[in-house]
């Protein structure tokens, strides 16, 4: 099991039924072209020649067209960077005092990034254009949301806050699985996606609740105490930690794809993965700080 924005690649699967040797298979052609039978009547190549093939800087993974950690890393920070278009669009539609555009890109994001995710993680081939859009839409949204708590409900300097918040957060998960301190496993995989149904299952009914009236307040069911600590709080507080796992799991897919030499359009894939759990760690971390705030 792994983050749903992998599952339907096999460039990343550990699954040796589903997985494709794009490597081995590139090598076989390769011997193929250059290791088979000598045709009748062709020149043998002379030393001069053995010597420039020898000689040749070894091919690089962009060389060949498979993925690489470098090409995952751009990917990665193009779809980053087109958040973050989006995120300074809503803010200045707030500050030019254009609140219609203002709420329907806020909520018009959150819809259609919601349905973008949905299509890219059910397909198969990964497309720069749905990724991308899904990048604009959801940093529409996150542009919206943290616009509202920080100046519409009061609370100044708390987009700063969440943003150095969840750069710390992705630094430290990322330092501790570059040095090997932390890795997945199957055990723990299971424990995360049982909590993290849980988790999903109780945000639904808190929306439900929200929307019908049956609670008064901005968070929700979030804002009941357990024994004097927000339970918004203590959830948060566990939702942090399932992204981070998450986290760990895409970088683990990613160096996966780079290993079976996939092809260099899953870099996309891998980009869309862990875009999707970072804006999640920043949606989660924004909301632990609007409680503690409050």
């Amino acid at each position: 099991m792994s983050n749903p924005a992998f599952n339907s690649n096999p460039a990343f699967t550990n699954n040796p039924n589903r997985a494709h040797s794009w490597g081995q298979q590139q090598g076989q052609q390769f011997g193929q072209q250059f290791g088979g039978q000598q045709q009748y009547g062709q020149a043998a190549p002379s030393a001069q020649q053995l010597n420039d093939i020898y000689d040749r800087p070894a091919a690089t993974p962009q060389d060949t067209g498979r993925m690489s950690i470098d090409g995952t890393i751009v990917k990665t920070a193009m779809t980053l960077g087109v958040v973050a278009i989006g995120f300074v669009v809503t803010m200045a539609a707030f500050f030019a005092g254009l609140e219609g555009p203002f709420y329907a890109l806020t909520y018009g994001g959150a819809l259609v990034g919601f349905i973008l995710a949905l299509v890219n993680i059910f397909k198969r081939e990964p497309s720069r254009g749905l990724i991308l859009a899904y990048a604009l839409a959801q940093g529409f949204f996150l542009g919206g949301i943290s616009t509202m708590f920080e100046f519409l409900l009061g609370m100044p300097g708390i987009i700063m806050q969440a943003l150095i918040a969840t750069a710390c957060v992705f630094g430290a998960t990322l330092a501790l699985y570059a040095f090997r301190i932390v890795r997945t496993s199957p055990r723990l995989t299971k424990i995360f996606f049982i909590a993290l149904i849980g988790y999903a299952l109780f945000s639904i009914v808190n929306v439900v609740l929200m929307l019908t009236g049956a609670t008064q307040n901005e968070f929700g069911l979030r804002t009941m105490e357990v024994f004097g600590i927000p339970l918004g709080l203590i959830l948060g507080v566990l939702a942090v930690l399932l992204g981070a796992y998450s986290l760990v799991m895409d970088f683990e897919m990613a160096e996966n794809g780079v290993k079976r030499g996939a092809p260099a359009k899953y870099e996309w894939s891998a980009a869309f993965g862990i875009t999707v759990t970072i804006i999640w760690l920043y949606i989660e971390i924004l909301r632990i700080i609007a409680i503690l705030r409050r």
